[in-house]
């Protein structure tokens, strides 16, 4: 099992920036991946972003070249920078875990961005 804590998301204007971060109660290398999604309202929940824990990464489209996954095995934290914030990227995001043989998904509690002036 793995527990996830999610911290750092807040209001920002467009134009601006903010750091996710995900804490999780092992080492994330031994996590097959972790990732950050976001559901906004009256939307389908979107992938954002994912890395493995050979440190491959993937982005969704709409954020490449603004958002960056990156994280401090150290401190068992995954992090999400969210820079150049659009209005469109206003969401509740989430931290996901897949972990084990049998890819069992473990989900943070979530975290509000909303991005307005």
């Amino acid at each position: 099992q793995v527990q996830l804590v999610e911290s750092g998301g807040g209001l920002v204007q467009p134009g601006g920036s903010l750091r996710l971060s995900c804490a999780a109660s092992r080492s994330v290398l031994s996590i097959n991946a972790m990732g950050w999604y976001r559901q906004a309202p009256g939307k389908q929940g979107e992938l954002v972003a994912t890395m493995t824990s050979g440190g491959s990464r993937d982005y969704a489209d709409s954020v490449k070249g603004r958002f960056t996954i990156f994280r401090d095995n150290a401190k068992n934290t995954v992090y999400l920078q969210m820079n150049s914030l659009k209005p469109e990227d206003t969401a509740v995001y989430y931290c996901n875990a897949d972990f084990g043989p049998a890819h069992e998904q473990q989900w943070g509690h979530g975290t509000q961005v909303t991005v307005s002036s």
